[in-house]
């Protein structure tokens, strides 16, 4: 088949990239610059940028994929680059361009929710009301945190986090519940979408095998590198005075709005997706040490 990827430059899009190519798909990559990062001979591009509805046009009418796998997203805003241009109005270009019978496949998130207290998750929870809407044969995902080789949390952000400091800072009391699901399986996931038409106008939530807290995951972290470390808990009222404070860094370390995500924790039953496409669940606990090994061999 045919498929065309949005977002197919960044961890997750590469991931899936390569599973479709295995599957031997025909797969068209879309990107702002219309160029494929990375080893992926197999893989043609072209320009898109879905906040530009003539970009969208264009490269549809180009590609004219039987399937579109939407990937692109944004975890903080910058400029024009908003929750509203990138995940709303970008769903809604994309859906606008497609034919009738093409095949959409979804990555949403895990807490999207209209009444969420994150715009992000409000965001994405508009952009599936969209997708549901469109009349489409759809399939949405809802991904916990993702990891794998070359992802942004684990590899960078967690440790930066434990590798800064003599101590570790902990939010309030770090019990916040996460179920971090393997880019293996997302990636399964997709692909096993397309040959299994009972999840058609289905949503699945796409996480791990195993529930962590929050400080779980620190010392996880820790242990991976091989550092031994204490763990400083930061009282919720302080964290709430320090969080703006921090916007006025030009990068703060967390924005407000993925403050509110973390308060709200990320998990849900992983055995639904895992029957569907009879996915392995890969662990992190296993996954870790090698992530982080190359991690550190890009830095």
């Amino acid at each position: 088949m045919r498929i065309l990827i949005t977002g197919g430059n960044g961890f997750v899009g590469q991931a899936v990239a390569r599973q479709f190519v295995r599957d031997g798909h025909d797969v068209l990559l879309g990107s702002r610059r219309g160029s494929v990062r990375g080893a992926l001979p197999e893989v043609s591009a072209l320009a898109l940028d879905v906040t530009d509805r003539t970009s969208v046009r264009q490269a549809m009418s180009t590609a004219r994929p039987e399937v579109v796998v939407h990937l692109v997203g944004i975890i903080a805003q910058r400029g024009t680059q908003t929750f509203e241009q990138v995940h709303v109005q970008g769903t809604r270009n994309l859906l606008e361009a497609c034919a009738p019978q093409t095949r959409f496949l979804h990555m949403s998130a895990l807490g999207a929710r209209a009444d969420s207290a994150s715009g992000y998750s409000r965001s994405k929870s508009e952009a599936e009301s969209l997708v549901r809407a469109s009349g489409l044969p759809f399939t949405i995902f809802q991904p916990s945190l993702i990891f794998g080789p070359g992802d942004d949390f684990f590899a960078r952000v967690l440790k930066n986090l434990v590798s800064s400091a003599p101590i570790v800072p902990v939010i309030g009391s770090g019990a916040f519940p996460f179920r971090p699901v393997s880019v293996h399986d997302v990636a399964l996931a997709f692909s096993r979408a397309l040959q299994r038409p009972t999840s058609v106008s289905q949503t699945y939530q796409l996480t791990g095998p195993q529930e962590f807290r929050f400080d779980d995951l620190l010392k996880l972290e820790l242990q991976a590198l091989g550092q031994r470390k204490p763990l400083l808990y930061v009282p919720l009222g302080v964290m709430n005075l320090a969080v703006p404070l921090m916007q006025i860094l030009p990068r703060p370390p967390i924005t407000r709005d993925q403050y509110r995500m973390l308060l709200e924790g990320n998990t849900a039953d992983p055995e639904p997706a895992r029957t569907a496409f009879d996915l392995p669940m890969l662990e992190l606990r296993e996954a870790l040490p090698g992530i982080l090994r190359g991690a550190g061999a890009k830095s």
